[in-house]
This record gives C-alpha cells, structure tokens and sequence, in this order.
C-alpha cells in the first residue's frame, strides 16, 4: 500500500472515526450527568419537603425524578441505540477498508508523518550541529 491517495484516504477516514469516538465520548458524558442529576433530586426533594414545599417537592418527584430524556428512553438506551445503530458500523466499516486497502495498518497516514517530521528534526539538528563545529 504505496498508493498516497489510498493512505490519505484512509487517513480521512480514521479521522472521521476519531470524531465519533469523541461524540461517543460526550454521549457517555450526558448519560453519567443525566443519572447524576436524577439521584440528587432525592435530596432536592427531601430538601423541600424539609423547608415545608410539598406541593413543589411533589412536583420534582413526579415530573423530573425517573424522567425520559427522548420518549421512552432512558440515557442507557440512548447510549446502547447509538453504538448498535451507527458507532458499531462506523468502526466495522472503517476497519474493513483498512484491512483491505492499507495492509490493516493503522494510522498510516500519521505513521507517514511522523517519519517525515522526525527526518526533519534530526536534519535541522544535523545542519545545527554542523555549524557550530
């Protein structure tokens, strides 16, 4: 896999998958401050019910506490609907073209510019040292 086409399409590929791992990550993010959010309304509650509001304690309890956030989803499922739905694929897909167009190499591209960006760091040193000798 010689191709610098190939290699930069694959690149733009893995970084597309490095997108969605990142989006997946902020989803993971709303699913623990979700479920966070929900066990302190307990203490919201009791809070309220201490300070004498029943009426709203009531309120937060029946229409927050246990909440949906989508209609009869929980983030749970949000989480689990996504990755079968499009981060499952996204990956498979992904690794089925680098398997059969780059070798199953991964982060070639980087891998690329890392060696071109080392031998330019080792020639300026190269130059610099050859100056001050």
């Amino acid at each position: 896999m010689d191709d610098d086409k190939t290699i930069e399409a694959l690149g733009k590929l893995g970084k597309a998958l490095e997108t969605v791992e990142q989006a997946r990550g902020h989803l993971y993010s709303f699913h623990q401050l979700t479920g966070t959010a929900d066990f302190l309304l307990d203490d919201a509650i009791a809070a309220l019910r201490e300070a004498g509001h029943h009426e709203h304690a009531d309120r937060v309890q029946r229409d927050l506490l246990g909440r949906n956030v989508l209609p009869g989803k929980w983030t749970f499922e949000v989480v689990e609907q996504y990755d079968d739905t499009f981060y499952d694929v996204f990956r498979e897909v992904t690794r089925d073209a680098r398997d059969a167009l780059g070798g199953g190499r991964r982060h070639e591209h980087e891998a690329r510019l890392k060696r071109e960006r080392q031998r330019l760091s080792a020639a300026a040193y190269a130059d610099r040292d050859s100056r001050s000798g």
